[in-house]
Parts: structure tokens; C-alpha cells; sequence
């Protein structure tokens, strides 16, 4: 009698980190290049915005990408005295630089993008390593259309690539490669000092492996040292300089005077990242600490000490809040139930970002006034306010008023100059006004050029132009 042999189905227990979408979907990859193409699309659109005039969408670009461009045409690597931040984003940027003739702005913004991009990329990586393949994909897309990412990763600064290597530290913190993560770890914090708080999630995620968490430390150390090592050759400057720089964001800054509690500030920009979908992220959150594994640990941990870290902070910088975009975006996703409506509520702040780069696809004010200016001074001595392009003349640059700043701007202090025209930017105008009891000296500058001087131009956005109003007056003479 032939045996009968019965097939018994083999079971497959499907984890959090292989489980994949519908095939019809096409898989995890070709999710990942969708999001990827449209992430990049959002970046590059306004890419160009301001140009030639690199201050215009953010005035540390003329901190970095002249400095980059120099260390490739005979300038120096060792940026000191300069150390407001690490040096590598200047070690990034600066062979891109090197077959240019003059520093490139939009070389550098293109590696912005890529950047971020590869922060997207990592948000993927984080959440499918922490909860699978669905929080891969709600964490890159919520990167992917987050306002501040998108905005930050078009401009030539330290932020975006801050927030990249934080979160691929933490990827690694997830998957317990901790000496790896160490050395990310450094680098992260030789792109900005705030890098060195995820320290705290490889203490919390190492906890009683003492020497492979002593290693890890080390191996940090040694990838700042690496990373930034004229940070370490000028340690004095370097910690005069992180001081400085800290004092003054407990201080705050223009426009934050009366703002609300830290707190109610950084919610609120994270609200103006992720839209509703920060709701379900905060659940995440809380679920995360209730759990305790070792992904929730780390994510927590690190969600945690970094908000706590912002609460000491006046100046309330939208940008501040950008490392836990991505962190936020995977604990929105770990629900794989619940995962397509978080992507449908993801479509809030899609819209809202879709809304601010169409306003970079139009003129800015100040580029389009510079050539009026030039026209209209000639020879005479220039006063520019802050966040303005310097043109081609004998300019004399107003500081950006602050609670730290000693100096302050009148008529007769620009007539005594020989200071014959001043040209206004309207947003630093406008929230000297809004703080003018803090700023009475300069909002008193502002009225007495209204009352006394000649409007010669004057640009305020609309259908064609973006950007703050911008003006230019003739001071009066004599008197």
C-alpha cells in the first residue's frame, strides 16, 4: 500500500522588519524611490531662489560657502577662530567647490538636497529596523514632505546634515551596532554640537554592557576628533565659541521677544511639520514609553532629552526642531494597522509645503531691488539692513537687533557717517516694531525714516515677488 504523505503548510512568522507591503504595490524599494522622487522634487523646486545673492534664503550660507570654496583655492582647512558650529559641513561642501571659480551657491544647495535626501533615505531605514517596513515608510514620507526639512534642505547649512547623521546613529543604536553608532554619533556632533545628545540613547540602549558602551564613547570622541579636528586643536576657542553661541539662543533673538513658553514654541513647529499626523506620533510616543523595547528605548530616550534640551532655548528657530522630524515620523508609523490614514493625514502637511515653495518659484524683493539701489546711489555711502544682498557699493552693514547687541542704529549716527541712503528690509523692520518696547532705540529709527526721509523705491510681495517689503530712502541733508 502506497504511504500517504500529508502536505502540512509551512507557517512563516512575519516580523516587524521583513513584512512588506502588497506586492501590487511593488514592494518596499519602489515605495522608497516614489518617496525619494518626490522628496527630491519638493527640494529642487526654489533651489535657486535669491540667487546670485547667497544670504537670501538663509545668511549663513555666506558663513559656509565662501569658507568651503577657499579651503579648495589655497585657503586654510582650519576654519578657527570660527567655531559657532563644527567644522564638517565645511569638509562636506568644499570639494564640490573645487572646480569653481568663485564660490557656488547653487553647488552647494544641490549637495543640501542630496543631504536630505539621504536623511529621507535614512528615516526609511530607521523605522523599518525599529518597527518595520510600514514605519519605514510613514518616517520617510513624513521627512519627505515636512515643511522644515524641505526648506532646510535647499539651503547650504548645518542643520539638515545635523539631522541625517543623528538619524542614522540611531538606526544603528537600534540594531545594537553601538560602536558604529559611536562613531556616527561623533560625526553628528562635528556637524553641530546638539549631535552629541545621542549620547543619551547609547547610555540608554547600551545600560550594563560597560565596555562595549566605554568603547562606544571613545569611538564618538574619536569621530568628532576626525570630523572636526581643529575643534580639538582650539578647544579653548572652540568652547568659547559653543558658550557664545548657547548664551545667546537662552537669550533669544529678533522676533521672539514675546513669544510663547519653549515649550508651546517647538510644539508648534513640529505641528507645522507633521500637521495632524504628529497626534498619532505623540501615541507613538507614549506607547514607546510604556513598552520599553529596545527600538522604543532609543527613540524615546532621544525624543525626550532633545525636547528637553530646547525648553532652556529664547530663540525659538523653527530649524531647532528638525531632528526629531524623523524620529517623530517612525513612532507615527509603528501602528501598521493604522498606517495608511497617518500617510492620508500626511497630506495636510504636503499641501502647506506645496504652498510655501510656490511662493520660491517668484521673484524675491530684495534681488529684484538690488539693481535700483546700485542705480540710485552711485558713488554715495549705502546703510543695509540685516538679511539684505550687499551690492557693489560703499555700504556700511547694520547688526540684527538682539538682547545682546550693543549697537544701535540712528539717523544721526548714519548721517555722522556720511551715510546719504538706507535700505530697509521690512521683515526686520516689522518685528522691531512688534518689540518695541525691547527695541525702542531702533523702532524709533524706523519711524523717523518714514517721517523725515525720501522714499525713492519701494517692493512689497505679490503675484510676481516673494519675500519681506523692501525700501530704499534718502536720508535728508544737513539739519
Amino acid at each position: 500500500m502506497p504511504s500517504l504523505h500529508l502536505a502540512t503548510p509551512s507557517i512563516t512568522t512575519v516580523t516587524g522588519s521583513t513584512a512588506e507591503p502588497d506586492a501590487r504595490w511593488g514592494g518596499p524599494w519602489t515605495i522608497l524611490g516614489l518617496v525619494l522622487l518626490g522628496a527630491a522634487a519638493l527640494r529642487l523646486v526654489g533651489v535657486r531662489h535669491g540667487l546670485p545673492y547667497g544670504a537670501l534664503l538663509n545668511p549663513d550660507e555666506e558663513l559656509v560657502v565662501p569658507r568651503a570654496w577657499a579651503m579648495t583655492h589655497g585657503g586654510s582647512v582650519d576654519p578657527n577662530p570660527f567655531f559657532d558650529w563644527p567644522s564638517l559641513l565645511f569638509y562636506v561642501q568644499a570639494p564640490f567647490q573645487a572646480w569653481q571659480d568663485a564660490p557656488s551657491h547653487i553647488t552647494a544647495r544641490v549637495v543640501g538636497v542630496a543631504i536630505g535626501l539621504a536623511g529621507v533615505a535614512a528615516a526609511w531605514w530607521l523605522g523599518e529596523r525599529s518597527y518595520g517596513v510600514f514605519a519605514g515608510g510613514v518616517g520617510s514620507a513624513a521627512t519627505a514632505v515636512a515643511g522644515v526639512h524641505v526648506a532646510y534642505s535647499r539651503m547650504a547649512v548645518t542643520d539638515v546634515l545635523l539631522t541625517t547623521l543623528v538619524t542614522v546613529a540611531l538606526g544603528l543604536l537600534v540594531t545594537r551596532r553601538y560602536e558604529l553608532a559611536g562613531l556616527v554619533i561623533g560625526a553628528a556632533t562635528a556637524a553641530k554640537w546638539p549631535g552629541a545628545l545621542v549620547l543619551v540613547p547609547l547610555a540608554v540602549a547600551a545600560w550594563g554592557q560597560w565596555r562595549r558602551l566605554a568603547y562606544s564613547v571613545g569611538l564618538a570622541l574619536a569621530g568628532f576628533a576626525v570630523a572636526s579636528p581643529f575643534a580639538i586643536v582650539h578647544l579653548g576657542a572652540a568652547a568659547s565659541d559653543w558658550w557664545r553661541v548657547q548664551s545667546r539662543a537662552r537669550e533669544g533673538a529678533l522676533g521672539f521677544e514675546h513669544d510663547s513658553f519653549s515649550a508651546v514654541a517647538f510644539a508648534g513647529h513640529l505641528w507645522d511639520a507633521l500637521g495632524p499626523a504628529l497626534v498619532v506620533a505623540l501615541i507613538g510616543l507614549a506607547v514607546a514609553v510604556a513598552r520599553r523595547d529596545p527600538a522604543d528605548r532609543v527613540l524615546a530616550s532621544f525624543a525626550g532629552v532633545y525636547f528637553l534640551a530646547l525648553l532652556p532655548l529664547g530663540s525659538h528657530f523653527d530649524r531647532y526642531v528638525l531632528p526629531l522630524v524623523p524620529v517623530l515620523g517612525v513612532l507615527a508609523g509603528r501602528f501598521k494597522s493604522f498606517a495608511p490614514v497617518t500617510l492620508l493625514l500626511l497630506v495636510v502637511p504636503f499641501a502647506w509645503t506645496v504652498r510655501d515653495t510656490r511662493e520660491l518659484t517668484k521673484t524675491d524683493t530684495r534681488a529684484a531691488l538690488v539693481p535700483l539701489v546700485e542705480g540710485a546711489v552711485g558713488g554715495a555711502r549705502l546703510a543695509v539692513d540685516p538679511e539684505l544682498p550687499l551690492p557693489e557699493l560703499d555700504v556700511v552693514r547694520l547688526e540684527l537687533p538682539a538682547p545682546w547687541q550693543r549697537e544701535r542704529p540712528s539717523v544721526e549716527l548714519l548721517r555722522a557717517s556720511d551715510v546719504s541712503y538706507v535700505w530697509v528690509n521690512g521683515d526686520v523692520a516689522g518685528r522691531v516694531r512688534a518689540a518695541s518696547d525691547v527695541y525702542p532705540q531702533e523702532a524709533a529709527f524706523y519711524a523717523e525714516l518714514e517721517r523725515n526721509a525720501t522714499v525713492l523705491y519701494r517692493l512689497e510681495p505679490g503675484e510676481k515677488l516673494s519675500g519681506p517689503w523692501v525700501a530704499l530712502y534718502r536720508l535728508p541733508s544737513g539739519g
